[in-house]
């Protein structure tokens, strides 16, 4: 980790922006018009394809699907581990087509670790939730929709959710209407509108675009790069801050783990660097075990180590 004395590093776009996320868009395309004619269970089917194309012609990403799983697992990953890798990616967007229409009852969901982040929340404070590139938060987001006293908002880069949106939007036109775009001073006013107003907002926390401040932290056993962008709001607005991961377990399955990494004021008496390295330390602890414990649900499809 980063001493505290010293500045956190700064670069300019990381190398996965330069990775559109054209294919995800394309296939959620595909898969909701297959779906909405012929089912979820039929039209899981089709799945099956569309990740033994990705694992025998998917390049870079396959590359690097093996590389991180080889990594989590602690050996060689085989063909069958690269297969249901892709194929839970494809199961979780493909869900979303479901989850976006208020489908609930076409999962089974479970909570782990709600009950504190329920109290915090029922006592109306906001909450930040300070998720991954791991699972699928969208199960959080449909959920809150189930519940009208859970209100829940999105924070997410606009270069990074652009084309994403508009292939959303096309199944649910109100899914979009809880997305705050970053990368502004009117983006902060908006989230801590939102946290004063008792809400839950969300952040992918892996990743970030454009300039910003990076520490240097191991991860699965080698140095990756974090940004530092979302743990200096979560400082500056003061509100508790939770790890939150949608975990695909197969089938309907999905499981919501919350874990707690600051209550808003046990950050309180440190210098501001070593402030903003524990809230990163922790976020990244909590990401790793998650990882180890459902390896298939890392979805960063390109080497997140190769810019340490």
């Amino acid at each position: 980790m980063s001493h505290s004395n010293s500045p956190p590093e700064s670069a300019d776009s990381p190398a996965w922006l330069h990775h559109k996320e054209r294919g995800n868009v394309f296939w959620l395309s595909v898969m909701s018009t297959l779906s909405l004619r012929l089912g979820r269970r039929l039209s899981r089917v089709v799945l099956a394809g569309i990740a033994l194309y990705f694992v025998l012609f998917g390049g870079k990403a396959r590359r690097a699907s093996k590389d991180y799983l080889a990594r989590c697992l602690g050996r060689p990953a085989s063909w069958l581990d690269r297969y249901r890798h892709v194929l839970a990616f494809a199961s979780t967007i493909h869900d979303r087509i479901y989850l976006l229409r208020d489908r609930f009852d076409t999962f089974r969901i479970s909570l782990d670790g709600a009950d504190t982040l329920h109290r915090h929340h029922d006592a109306g404070q906001g909450l930040l939730l300070f998720g991954a590139h791991l699972g699928s938060f969208e199960v959080l987001r449909a959920m809150a929709r189930h519940r009208p006293d859970l209100s829940v908002s999105m924070a997410m880069y606009p270069e990074n959710a652009q084309r994403i949106n508009r292939a959303l939007s096309a199944i649910n036109p109100n899914a979009m209407q809880d997305i705050i775009p970053l990368g502004s001073l009117g983006a902060m006013l908006a989230v801590h509108r939102r946290l004063q107003e008792g809400a839950l907002v969300g952040i992918l926390a892996d990743r970030a675009v454009g300039p910003d401040q990076y520490v240097t932290l191991p991860f699965l056993g080698a140095p990756a790069r974090f940004p530092t962008g979302p743990f200096r709001m979560a400082l500056m607005l003061g509100h508790p801050v939770y790890f939150m991961a949608g975990l695909y377990l197969g089938g309907n399955r999905y499981r919501v783990h919350f874990e707690m990494l600051t209550d808003g004021a046990d950050l309180a008496g440190l210098e501001r660097d070593a402030a903003i390295e524990t809230l990163l330390g922790k976020y990244v602890a909590a990401l790793e075990r998650q990882c180890r414990a459902q390896p298939f649900n890392w979805f960063n499809f390109y080497d997140f180590w190769e810019e340490a």
